[in-house]
């Protein structure tokens, strides 16, 4: 190193041996171009998505996608950070998984609950969870199909192939509705190859009744598929007085009624549903399916009763057990994790028949009022029997050709209720009943083509007069039954709806309070 100038306190030049100047270094030669790292705009192509935006009226920055604000692609102090896109010595690197869940879920994975919002509601998640509900693609992450249910699955998205080969290519419309063209398929495959369930009475009384149950729990399966993401726990709970016990079935969608993030534990309202049949059929193997997606949809928990089925025991002993088994969830909300007070009725057919009668029973002055035994909150009627007498213009019109028959329900009412007596009684026929002032919210669904659509409708329409929060729903294009159908695409999603609304009706109806 050259010596110090005593002047200007800057080094020297350096010099050769001899004292002469040494040469100037040669310039150093310029770096090279700098290639674009691998997914990253070149310049010209920033100009040309740029000129492009311009035209849209976009800013040209926000076109090429270069946007400053901080943390945009660039740290604090204007530095790609690592991680992501820059090349390194060892080749490119990706960027890392966002850890937040998208709005609909998890890529190629099963609906998720996106927790609790910042502002709360009745309804946890929001519109996001909703949007996951009925998203098919999230939702078959968390359903079993079996073989003979995934193969009539495919079959009936073809219906117009289906019905040509059976030769009925027609619509088929009454009363002004037009027949779903899947469930039109489903009835004339029925209609060839398995027979109408009881075409008059003396076809119905072939089978006799165990045999009608053991048909029932073989199809129940072959035309559902079956949630995975629920657990299901059985019990066994004493009966009314003299009475054998009570086999329910309990369902809670994994993850709810857990500790929130308020600090407590969420607790859950809970549903109790009595299944149909015609009080003759059907048992909690047959509506195992309908219950999983009821407990997963209304993130309410589930119990369903194995109420004792005619003609062993006819009318009341339904009606018995459904009130003793209403009694004991009530009773036990704290063993079973369920929100005080915060209990609900529902039932399909059949069961929307008991559903309607516990829920005046158990109304302030009703039969079954007791100090310790408040009404349900809400009640959800899914197709019900509300008047056993059978003259609805419905039943006349729709009483042939769609599954469920008038002579079939005639047969069962015979089974249940031998007695004529009893048929105008509000027990047996809810309709009939005085004053239905006073009762639970009520959601009641019905079907187009269902002998049953006009005493849907007429109870909702009564319990409405009566002064009682009503949301009724007709699927003009749908058929008896159709909650258990979920080969039928439309059905599965109709099914779906009906499950949701009776989650945000038992929500909505609740007592005010902290949201489940």
């Amino acid at each position: 190193m050259g010596a110090m100038n005593d002047s200007s306190g800057h080094p020297d030049p350096p010099s050769t041996t001899d004292g002469r100047a040494a040469p100037a270094p040669a310039p150093a030669p310029p770096a090279p171009a700098r290639r674009p790292a691998k997914n990253q705009p070149t310049k010209a192509t920033k100009a040309a998505v740029g000129a492009k935006g311009a035209a849209a009226g976009r800013s040209p920055t926000k076109a090429a996608g270069t946007s400053k604000r901080s943390g945009a692609g660039l740290g604090a102090a204007g530095a790609r950070p690592r991680g992501t896109g820059s090349r390194s010595r060892t080749g490119p690197s990706s960027a890392p998984a966002s850890s937040q869940p998208s709005a609909d879920g998890p890529t190629g994975g099963g609906a998720t609950d996106p927790g609790p919002t910042p502002g709360g509601g009745p309804w946890r998640g929001g519109p996001r969870r909703r949007l996951t509900l009925y998203d098919r693609r999230l939702q078959t992450a968390n359903e079993r199909w079996s073989l003979v249910p995934r193969t009539l699955a495919r079959l009936f998205r073809h219906p117009d192939l289906v019905l040509a080969l059976l030769g009925k290519r027609a619509a088929v419309e009454r009363d002004g509705r037009v027949l779903n063209r899947s469930a039109q398929a489903l009835v004339e495959m029925t209609n060839r190859f398995g027979g109408e369930a009881g075409g008059s009475p003396e076809a119905a009384r072939r089978y006799d009744p165990t045999l009608m149950r053991t048909r029932l729990r073989r199809a129940a399966p072959a035309v559902m598929p079956v949630r995975t993401d629920v657990h299901v726990a059985g019990r066994v709970v004493t009966g009314p007085t003299g009475a054998p016990d009570i086999s329910l079935r309990i369902y809670r969608r994994f993850g709810s009624g857990l500790r929130s993030w308020r600090g407590g534990r969420d607790l859950l309202p809970a549903i109790v549903y009595f299944h149909g049949g015609g009080w003759v059929a059907g048992d909690l193997d047959t509506h195992d399916a309908s219950c999983r997606m009821l407990a997963a949809a209304s993130r309410c928990l589930v119990v369903a009763v194995d109420y004792r089925l005619a003609p062993e025991h006819a009318f009341p002993a339904a009606v018995d057990d459904a009130l003793a088994a209403y009694a004991w969830v009530h009773r036990h909300c704290g063993e079973l994790g369920i929100a005080e007070g915060q209990v609900g009725v529902m039932g399909d057919s059949a069961g929307g028949n008991l559903a309607a009668v516990v829920a005046q029973e158990t109304r302030s002055g009703g039969p079954a009022a007791v100090a310790d035994l408040p009404p349900p909150v809400a009640q959800g009627l899914v197709y019900p029997v509300a008047d056993v007498r059978f003259d609805t213009p419905s039943m006349q019109t729709m009483g042939a050709g769609f599954l469920l028959t008038r002579d079939t329900m005639e047969y069962y009412r015979g089974e249940y209720l031998p007695r004529r007596a009893d048929w105008e009684t509000p027990r047996a026929s809810p309709l009939l009943a005085g004053d239905l002032s006073g009762l639970a919210p009520a959601l009641v669904v019905t079907a187009g083509f269902d002998p049953l659509r006009d005493d849907g409708a007429n109870y909702a329409e009564a319990l409405r007069t009566a002064g009682v929060d009503v949301e009724y729903r007709c699927y003009d294009d749908q058929i008896h039954g159709f909650m258990g159908m979920g080969v039928l695409s439309d059905s599965l999603a109709l099914a779906t709806e009906v499950c949701d609304s009776m989650g945000r009706l038992m929500r909505r109806s609740a007592p005010k309070g902290p949201p489940a």
